[in-house]
């Protein structure tokens, strides 16, 4: 499944700012339009469904919104929401099976086999490789054996078969979602498909698709420096908070993540109080509940998993890392800063804004238009997660002959503008104006309605909240801007990191010249 490498534009408040819209049809787009068309219902389990009626096409678009995410992974198995992102996609007792009850004795020896595995391999002293052999081949006898009872990629086929597109699912470090598009006449077919993993999930291919992730990291972040870099970055900044954490994990734990490890994760966090479902498209919402309310009545009650009770300590000293190789160079900072719930997050949204929102922003215009020292540079908030404090970060990819030195000094002499001098009225009314822009262009597409419906509903209880965020946006003056720039901005608040370019060894080259 897909999820983007630094998923730092996905914002709650004004996340979705970006391009002006032309303002044809907004008269649709208000609230009051958007309460006529919406059903909410919450079932006796606790699952919240949201159905949105818009009719201009006979297609609807869904997300499932599961409140779980990388930062709940728990001690010691990081990478394991992202894991079961990807079993989700294997299949239930129905669907991906020739046999689910012969499947099922299969799938209780391999998990047998891979706890002896590594009972042996995890052994301090005294391991016997002769025997750790064998246990291994016994193993990989058990997971083909298992194999024989799979229908691969059957899910997949079934949704694509009858319409499905843009199917994936995408893991972070606060949630995990599942979304695509489909005819309306295949309603009940979908209702049927979604609640079955949600509620009927198998642990199929399981070590299979473990594998697949470990591959995904290297490619990812081992193989990438700029990968690596933020990586190391997140942990530098934090040292308490699990968004110290990346959703794929930490090598030595994503490899012996089990299959018994994912399912107790699942019971914990796939329950019906923890996941809001919204549906967009051409459905009438007093004919789809029922059928809505019939199938996803099945997903496991239960109360909300805990939330978490880690609280970052405030940082009081600059903190830096720095990756030297044969690269391009690369510069990266960040400031601790609230989460969501903060007065002042239409604040930073207009910082954000301010200095990163395309050509007539501050960092482009100054880093790469006027001094032409930067191919990028961007302030985004916030990152890595969103639901608890995270951090407002700036990056810069040097053009070359210049380094991340210059990318450092270049954005703070844009910071420190903003912290000594206001904002232009016109920077001020452009940023009001996207956020409204951008919020109506974003609810013209289905798929990104059912994300934010789902999301709002999730974060703020109530997903009107969607449009009464622009109220926060329309009260931030320029004063609120220099105030929080200058309590947050500051040198003992910062994490920085980046890329020196290292010139290869004489023997490193001449090592590559000989292959």
């Amino acid at each position: 499944m897909h999820f983007p490498f630094f998923r730092i534009f996905p914002r709650l408040g004004a996340g979705f700012l970006g391009v002006a819209l032309a303002l044809s049809g907004v008269h649709a787009q208000d609230l009051k339009s958007f309460e006529q068309r919406t059903t909410v219902k919450v079932l006796p389990n606790g699952l919240t469904l949201i159905v949105c009626e818009r009719h201009e096409a006979p297609v609807f678009s869904y997300t499932t919104f599961v409140d779980a995410g990388g930062v709940n992974d728990p001690s010691g198995e990081s990478g394991l929401a992202h894991m079961f992102e990807h079993l989700a996609f294997k299949g239930t007792t129905q669907i991906g099976t020739k046999d689910y009850a012969a499947e099922k004795i299969a799938l209780d020896k391999v998990e047998a086999a891979n706890d002896a595995y590594e009972a042996e391999y995890l052994k301090p002293i005294g391991r016997s490789e002769e025997k750790l052999k064998a246990l291994k081949q016994a193993f990989l006898d058990a997971q083909a054996e298992a194999e024989k009872y799979v229908i691969p990629n059957q899910f997949t086929e079934v949704a694509e078969a009858n319409g499905a597109h843009d199917l994936n699912a995408e893991t972070g470090r606060d949630d995990t979602q599942y979304f695509w598009s489909m005819p309306e006449n295949r309603l009940e077919l979908w209702a049927w498909m979604e609640s079955g993993r949600l509620a009927d999930v198998v642990p199929r291919e399981f070590y299979k698709e473990r594998d697949v992730v470990i591959e995904e990291r290297r490619m990812r972040v081992d193989s990438d420096p700029i990968g690596r870099l933020v990586e190391q970055f997140a942990a530098t900044a934090y040292v308490a908070h699990n968004y110290k954490r990346g959703e794929i994990g930490w090598p030595s734990e994503v490899s012996h993540i089990t299959a018994t490890e994912a399912m107790a994760f699942h019971k914990k966090y796939y329950v019906g109080s923890n996941v809001v479902v919204a549906v967009v498209g051409d459905v009438k919402a007093e004919q789809a509940m029922p059928i809505l309310e019939r199938y996803f009545s099945k997903v496991p009650g239960g109360p909300k998993p805990e939330d978490m009770t880690t609280v970052e300590p405030k940082q009081f000293a600059e903190k830096t890392v720095v990756i030297r190789e044969d690269s391009q160079p690369f510069y990266i900072e960040g400031y601790h800063r609230p989460s969501y719930h903060d007065p002042d997050d239409a604040v930073y949204d207009a910082i954000s804004d301010i200095m990163s929102n395309g050509r007539v922003s501050r960092l482009y215009r100054s880093l790469v238009r006027d001094q032409r020292i930067a191919a990028e540079a961007e302030g985004f908030s916030p990152f890595p997660g969103d639901k608890y404090p995270s951090l407002f970060a700036f990056y810069a990819v040097p053009l070359p002959g210049h380094t991340p030195q210059q990318m450092r000094d270049a954005i703070h002499k844009e910071i420190d503008k903003l912290k000594t001098t206001d904002v232009t009225d016109e920077e001020l009314q452009m940023y009001k104006t996207r956020a409204r822009a951008d919020l109506l262009r974003g609810l013209a597409d289905n798929q990104g309605l059912a994300n934010a419906l789902a999301e709002y509903q999730t974060r703020y209880g109530d997903w009107r909240q969607l449009f009464l965020q622009l109220n926060e946006v329309d009260k931030v003056t320029k004063a609120d801007i220099r105030r929080v720039a200058n309590q947050v901005f500051v040198t003992s608040n910062r994490t920085e990191g980046w890329i020196e370019t290292a010139t290869p060894s004489p023997t490193a080259q001449s090592a590559g010249g000989a292959q």
